[in-house]
């Protein structure tokens, strides 16, 4: 009889778990310092954030077959903190959003694509190179020929032959802040998120190397020392610009109505996530 009752209480509090509906606000900031001032080292190149899975928070479709919506700036309760924010001179908000979402387990929730602040892709490839740079190191290549306008090359048709210049793609953006986050439950509420800042900087590389004659260089004149003719190699060493990556990466546990605060030396994360009360 304990028995019935019992799994008669779950099958009537099941629908409310499963109608759970949360609001997730977050705030995204930089510190307006310079990273060479930060006492902690970071490697100037590491592997790009894992995008794997990751969706957008435009894909309507998929935001509607996972009964996501996203927030209204007058939904927001975080407004206060983010003003402060951008009011503050140490710090730079770069995004304000939020989306509401289910009770959704790890591998239900969406991993969402983020981006915000500026966009490098005129002045950085990819991989951190100074375009500038890299253009001054490149020597120009000549260019082909003009043909002569009375010059028309003619097709096996005997008509005048158009000539297509092929389509260059776009460069994709190089956004000052991108990544991901996630918002999942499991017994409790977890974020999880991994961004990269990307902040100019200069870095040192070894552009080359010029041999050292052992010999000559490090025996005085009366050494009865005998080394030989060995060499040593002295590398040469310039400084370049360079658009380096900051990590940012996460996961903390939650309560629901509480605002948390993810830090680092570089940037921050505030976040709130609330429970609908219907």
């Amino acid at each position: 009889m304990k028995k019935l009752i019992y799994l008669l209480l779950i099958a009537i509090s099941w629908p409310s778990l499963a109608a759970r509906q949360f609001d997730i606000e977050v705030i995204l900031f930089k510190r307006n310092i310079d990273p060479a001032q930060v006492s902690e080292a970071w490697p100037d190149q590491q592997k790009p954030v894992n995008m794997k899975g990751t969706v957008s928070f435009d894909d309507e479709s998929l935001l509607a077959s996972k009964d996501i919506s996203l927030m209204l700036p007058e939904q927001f309760q975080l407004t206060p903190q983010y003003d402060k924010l951008r009011g503050h001179a140490g710090f730079t908000p770069l995004a304000h959003f939020g989306w509401r979402q289910g009770d959704l387990s790890k591998a239900a929730a969406p991993k969402f694509h983020l981006t915000a602040g500026k966009d490098y892709s005129a002045q950085y490839l990819a991989d951190g190179t100074s375009k500038a740079a890299l253009s001054r190191e490149t020597s120009p290549q000549p260019e082909p020929p003009a043909i002569a306008e009375s010059e028309t090359a003619i097709t096996a048709d005997g008509l005048p032959a158009t000539t297509e210049m092929p389509a260059v793609a776009p460069e994709p953006p190089l956004y000052e802040l991108e990544g991901s986050i996630r918002v999942y439950v499991q017994h409790f509420l977890f974020t999880e998120t991994s961004l990269d800042l990307r902040e100019p900087g200069r870095r040192e590389v070894i552009v080359g190397a010029e041999p050292i004659d052992l010999e000559t260089d490090l025996l005085a004149e009366d050494s009865n020392v005998q080394v030989g003719h060995l060499q040593e190699v002295k590398k040469k060493v310039e400084v370049e610009e360079f658009l380096k990556s900051y990590r940012f990466e996460q996961q903390r546990k939650m309560r629901s109505g509480e605002t948390h605060y993810l830090d680092h030396p570089l940037m921050g994360m505030v976040i709130q996530i609330r429970r609908v009360e219907e």
